[in-house]
């Protein structure tokens, strides 16, 4: 497998995920929304393709995020999750991929340094991206009567512990995929070669 075909599987299964998550298609089970991970995993698998598919899971989180809306007959803009801030989701999601890919330039392979890299590098960008995302809506929100700092602080941890444990939850995932691709494939490769001979 090319790399650009395995990059393309990844962006496959990365909008489909951010699709899905984001819409809570499912009546009966709704996956927490991935779009945060989504970023993150985005900015270390698909280094060098950044400049086209940032603004397409941008795009495709508007597109979804409309489509929701839309389906419940409500104006997009008169939703109660839309203000000005929601414009702070382009500065939040780049926080995100931006830890993936400083992951990725410092990445030589899954070991605990790693671990402790993807963590660090994982809680760097859900503080900052929630920092914008939070912060651009509590303050231009019209839903905050009289937002203050404390108000503000106040929000901003309060659901600071969920945001990384949802982000945190999905890169665990993708971590494991990862440690089981450069574990297993070279040992089925190996496998592979012996029985050709």
């Amino acid at each position: 497998m090319t790399v650009s075909t395995q990059r393309a599987f990844i962006l496959s299964v990365l909008v489909l995920l951010m699709a899905a998550s984001r819409a809570h298609v499912f009546d009966h089970f709704s996956p927490p929304d991935a779009s945060w991970a989504v970023f993150f995993i985005a900015g270390f698998h698909l280094r060098g393709w950044g400049r086209w598919v940032f603004p397409l899971l941008l795009a495709l989180g508007v597109a979804v995020d409309w489509q929701v809306i839309s389906r419940q007959g409500m104006d997009f803009w008169g939703h109660y999750c839309m203000s000005a801030g929601y414009w702070g989701l382009v500065p939040a999601y780049a926080a995100m991929w931006a830890g993936g890919a400083w992951l990725r330039r410092h990445y030589t392979g899954a070991d605990w340094e790693a671990l402790g890299r993807t963590a660090a590098a994982l809680v760097a960008g859900v503080v900052v991206c929630h920092l914008f995302a939070q912060g651009a809506f509590y303050w231009t929100s019209d839903v905050v009567a009289e937002p203050s700092l404390a108000g503000w602080w106040k929000n901003y941890t309060d659901w600071l512990p969920a945001y990384l444990s949802t982000a945190g939850t999905y890169v665990a995932i993708a971590a494991a995929l990862q440690l089981a691709a450069e574990r297993i494939g070279p040992l089925l490769r190996d496998r592979s070669g012996r029985t050709a001979d």
